[in-house]
């Protein structure tokens, strides 16, 4: 009996714990996932490390330098520290409808007409007779009916500068940057990250949303009206906890 009630007593202890994300996640509001290419190389808060850029190769009687977009230089990003602007144009919709119905019937009978002799003792012993041909009868029948849809449309068109924060083994980049724009008591912020190609980056110094691995792109605010907005911590909790 100590050992169950302890063991109830561990449990009930680490609980809490268990739930600490969720509850500040009901609190807060959902968090982005770090970028993962492997998730450690490209955090959500990268730390910028400038790296000098590696010589270019001289080509013999020839003004022209290889993998240059210019004529004089190239003017892409290529470095930790170098600047390139994000196109994001997001149209997404989906429409989904989903619905189940399932039903079972069952139903069992046993019969016992002999038992080593003993049948007709136990219609003496079990109250109101006992009738061997038919000793045990089940039935049971279940049904279950669902349905769902969902109806999602999204349309997002910003611009974006962004940073690259630090070049991969493969020569890949990885990028990020913040924008925050303050009117009143509210701030608009607009985040995005990820992992770029330096051959998707354009002659004009841009990259499309859809040629960024792993993108994280967050926009949102913070300030008087998001908080009317937002639902509030003790209700968000209630709704997420509650049992009924």
């Amino acid at each position: 009996m100590r050992t169950r009630t302890a063991a109830l007593l561990a449990v009930i202890a680490l609980a809490p714990l268990g739930a600490c994300s969720t509850v500040k996640e009901a609190v807060k509001g959902p968090e982005l996932a770090p970028v993962g290419y492997p998730a450690h190389l490209a955090p959500m808060d990268p730390k910028l490390t400038l790296q000098y850029p590696a010589p270019q190769p001289q080509t013999a009687n020839s003004l022209w330098r290889t993998g240059a977009r210019t004529f004089f230089n190239d003017q892409r990003a290529r470095a930790p520290g170098d600047i390139l602007t994000v196109l994001i144009n997001i149209n997404d919709s989906a429409n989904t409808k989903n619905q189940t119905s399932t039903s079972r019937t069952a139903g069992t009978n046993i019969g016992i007409p002999h038992l080593l002799g003993l049948e007709s003792t136990l219609g003496k012993i079990l109250p109101g007779g006992f009738d061997p041909a038919n000793a045990i009868s089940t039935n049971s029948k279940t049904s279950n009916d669902g349905s769902g849809a969902v109806t999602r449309q999204e349309q997002i068109t910003l611009t974006i500068a962004a940073t690259v924060m630090s070049v991969l083994p493969n020569g890949n980049l990885v990028i990020q940057g913040t924008q925050e724009v303050k009117t009143n008591n509210d701030v608009r912020q607009l985040t995005v990250a990820g992992i770029v190609r330096p051959e998707d980056i354009s002659a004009t110094n841009t990259i499309q949303h859809t040629q960024i691995a792993e993108a994280r792109i967050n926009y949102g605010g913070r300030g008087d009206g998001a908080r009317v907005q937002k639902t509030p911590a003790g209700q968000s909790l209630i709704e997420r906890f509650s049992p009924f």
